[in-house]
C-alpha cells in the first residue's frame, strides 16, 4: 500500500476515472468541495507496478477530544472480491488512522445489498455493517433510482419513458421551456430555487458556495443546469458526470409554472448529456426503501423518478471500523448532545 503525495495525484486520479467502481466523490478534486476537510488517498499496487486499488478518504478532526474521524464516500475504488487489494486499502487507511489518532472508519461502496461475497469479506476485516430501513439514515442514500443507457439511443430511451412522463417532456417543450447548461453566473438564481423547495419540502439546503465550489472543482465533469420559462428562472439541477455515471446530485423548482413541467425536460436533457458522453448509467440518486405507502412524503419523488423507466438499487449501507470504540461512543454522544441542543434551540423535540 502508499498514501499518496500530491505528485501522484494524476496517477490516482487516472485510475479512479476509469475504473468501473470510480465516482466523483472518489476524486482527488472532492477535497476541494469538503474543504472544511482533511484528505488522503491511499492505494494500491500489482505486480505490475500500476495500481488495482484506490481509497479517497475525508478526515474530521475533532479537537476537543484529539481524534478524528475518517469517511471515505462511495470508496473504496477496486474490484470489490479481491480480498488481497482490499486488505493492501485497509493497512493503508490503519496507517491514517494512526497518524491522525482515528477513533473510526466507515465507508459506503457502492455495492448491492445482497452481495454476499463482498459483506463476507467486510465481515471477516473486522468491519460491522449499519444500514436503515428507510434508506436515508445513512449519509449517502441506500436506495437509488437508476436509468441502464449503455448500448441504447436516445430514441430507445425516450420510447422507454412512460407514456405520462413522454407527455410531460412534450407539454414542456410545446410550452416554450428552455434548459441550459450555465456557469456560476447563474448561482444565485439556483441557490433561490434550491431554497424555495427546502421549503415546501422540508429540508436543509446547502449555502451557495458550496455549489460554487461543486462547479469550480469538478469543472468539465460537473454541470448546472437552468429551466426556463417565457425568461424566467423555474427549474435547475447540479449534475455530475464522472467514471461513467452521471448522477442527478441536487434538484429544485420553483413553486409557480409547474404546470408547464419544467423539470421533466430537464430530466431529459440531462439524460441527454450522459448517452453524448458514453456513459453507462443515469443515476437519480436517492430514493426511500419504503414504497408501500402512496401517502409516504417521499413516494412522490419516486413516481417523478419511475417514469422515466429505470430500476431501483438496494446497495448495502454502511460500514465501520472502531479503532478506539470508547472514544467512539463518547463522540456519538457528544454529537447526540449537539443535536439535541440545536433542535431546543429551534423550538421543536423531533
Amino acid at each position: 500500500m502508499e498514501i499518496i503525495t500530491r505528485e501522484g495525484y494524476p496517477e490516482y486520479e487516472e485510475f479512479v476515472l476509469s475504473h468501473p467502481q470510480g465516482g466523483f466523490t472518489q476524486s482527488t478534486r472532492w477535497q476541494q468541495v469538503k474543504n472544511n476537510w482533511g484528505w488522503e488517498g491511499v492505494i494500491s499496487r500489482g505486480e505490475d507496478g500500476k495500481i488495482k486499488g484506490a481509497c479517497g478518504v475525508l478526515i474530521q478532526k475533532i479537537p476537543a477530544l484529539h481524534t478524528s474521524f475518517l469517511y471515505a464516500p462511495r470508496g473504496p475504488v477496486c474490484e470489490l472480491h479481491d480480498r488481497q487489494t482490499l486488505l493492501d486499502l485497509k493497512a493503508g487507511i490503519d496507517e491514517l488512522a494512526r497518524r491522525h489518532n482515528a477513533h473510526t472508519f466507515k465507508c459506503d461502496p457502492d455495492v448491492l445489498a445482497n452481495d454476499e461475497e463482498f459483506l463476507c469479506i467486510m465481515k471477516e476485516m473486522g468491519f460491522s455493517r449499519f444500514y436503515g430501513p428507510e434508506g436515508f439514515e445513512t449519509i449517502q442514500a441506500r436506495f437509488n433510482y437508476r436509468l441502464p443507457i449503455r448500448g441504447r439511443s436516445e430514441q430507445e430511451l425516450f420510447m422507454g419513458l412512460t407514456q405520462k412522463t413522454r407527455y410531460n417532456v412534450r407539454v414542456a417543450q410545446k410550452k416554450g421551456v428552455t434548459v441550459q447548461v450555465c456557469g456560476p453566473e447563474r448561482l444565485d438564481d439556483f441557490h433561490r430555487l434550491m431554497q424555495v423547495t427546502g421549503e415546501r419540502d422540508h429540508f436543509n439546503i446547502r449555502p451557495k458556495e458550496y455549489f460554487a465550489r461543486m462547479l469550480e472543482a469538478l469543472g468539465e465533469h460537473a454541470r448546472l443546469y437552468i429551466g426556463f420559462y417565457e425568461g424566467r428562472p423555474v427549474s435547475g439541477a447540479l449534475t455530475t458526470n464522472f467514471a461513467g455515471k452521471a448522477c442527478y446530485v441536487y434538484g429544485a423548482s420553483d413553486n409557480v409554472y409547474r404546470n408547464v413541467m419544467p423539470n421533466y425536460l430537464m430530466q431529459w436533457e440531462m439524460i441527454r448529456w450522459a448517452v453524448e458522453t458514453g456513459c453507462e448509467v443515469y443515476d437519480f440518486q436517492g430514493i426511500s426503501g419504503n414504497l408501500s405507502e402512496e401517502n409516504n412524503p417521499m413516494y412522490g419523488l419516486y413516481r417523478f423518478k419511475r417514469g422515466f423507466g429505470g430500476q431501483i438499487d438496494e446497495l448495502c449501507g454502511e460500514f465501520n471500523y472502531e479503532y478506539h470504540p470508547a472514544l467512539a461512543r463518547l463522540v456519538e454522544k457528544a454529537l447526540e448532545a449537539r443535536s439535541a441542543a440545536k433542535r431546543l434551540r429551534h423550538g421543536g423535540g423531533h
